[in-house]
């Protein structure tokens, strides 16, 4: 098969389109034959050299992929040859063919197309876990999320609003804004303009963000921690702004307020399993209903994976960046 390589770290151009071995599907798993990849944050960082798969990972990039299960492994039970998935990787995903432990495996939700599935599983299994599971949002809360017309973000937003609370994003551009609104973002900043914790606050009426969603880690901690309400828990899933900050625990303190940080890829097979299940079962009959979509900016080839980085690098994109292998 051929997969994306990264032989040296560095720019798009470290990434090769390479004839490598076919995986072979070890007990638990299954073999997919892969339609669609998506671009992550953390495949730009692998490709830099700044973030290596776990033990025992694919050492090719690519943390979610759709297509076509080719070969069932051992112990596998559920699923068979020819079964249209979506998965949720340790890597692996910009591949020809990926090996799968079976329980992060998602059917195909009635009403996506093959390709665009594969813009679901880490989107999905991130926001759930993080907003949901953790920082246990609900109906009648406000959920700011940084980085609205991202993948995470703009799921983010249809999750939140499908069960009934009130969505506030940061963006950079009027243009990612209004996407941002025709998904159902209520309160919408520009970050190059506006202070969010000023306008967060005037549209909450001084109360703030119940739940914030954030991508940037140091950078915005005090201010997330001043524009979280009483009782507000902040859920960092990211570090695009720094990974060092001072926190002001007595501004914590005062609020009631909780921090959690989280990463997915790392996670032990039984939680990421968990996660899916969850997803699979809260999120896929929103998909069905048409409350939830996925929002895809592009599609470009697989072994131009290093254009693909380029866009995402860039930020010019809105939802998900596909690589499609056919």
């Amino acid at each position: 098969m051929h997969a994306i390589t990264i032989p040296e770290p560095g720019g798009p151009e470290a990434l090769v389109w390479d004839e490598v071995p076919d995986p072979v599907p070890g007990a638990g798993e299954v073999l997919v034959e892969v339609v669609a990849g998506a671009v992550n944050r953390a495949d730009i960082l692998q490709r830099q050299g700044f973030y290596d798969p776990p033990p025992g990972a694919s050492r090719y990039p690519g943390l979610e992929c759709s297509g076509r299960i080719v070969e069932v492994g051992p112990g596998v039970s559920g699923w068979a040859v020819g079964d249209e998935v979506c998965a949720l990787l340790a890597g692996g995903g910009y591949a020809q063919k990926v090996a799968v432990p079976a329980g992060q495996l998602l059917p195909v939700p009635d009403g996506v197309d093959l390709r665009r599935a594969a813009a679901l599983p880490e989107v999905t299994s991130t926001v759930w876990s993080n907003v949901f599971m953790i920082a246990h949002l609900r109906p009648g809360e406000t959920l700011l999320v940084h980085g609205g017309s991202s993948g995470i973000g703009t799921m983010a937003i249809q999750l939140a609003k499908a069960v009934g609370a009130r969505v506030a994003v940061t963006a950079g551009t009027k243009e990612k804004l209004d996407q941002c609104a025709e998904l159902g973002a209520d309160i919408l900043i520009n970050y190059r303009e506006q202070d969010f914790v000023a306008e967060l606050k005037q549209a909450t009426d001084g109360a703030g963000a119940d739940v914030i969603l954030d991508n940037m880690g140091a950078k915005y901690l005090d201010r997330n921690v001043q524009a979280l309400a009483v009782n507000g828990r902040l859920a960092i899933i990211g570090m695009q702004g720094g990974s060092k900050a001072e926190l002001n625990i007595g501004a914590l303190l005062g609020k009631r307020a909780a921090i959690s940080a989280t990463s997915l890829r790392a996670r032990p097979l039984e939680e990421k399993t968990a996660i899916v299940a969850a997803v699979r079962e809260h999120v896929w009959p929103l998909l069905a209903a048409g409350h939830v979509r996925p929002v895809v900016d592009r599609e470009v080839p697989m072994s131009d994976a290093a254009e693909a980085h380029r866009i995402v690098e860039a930020s010019t994109h809105v939802g998900k960046v596909l690589l499609v292998t056919a």
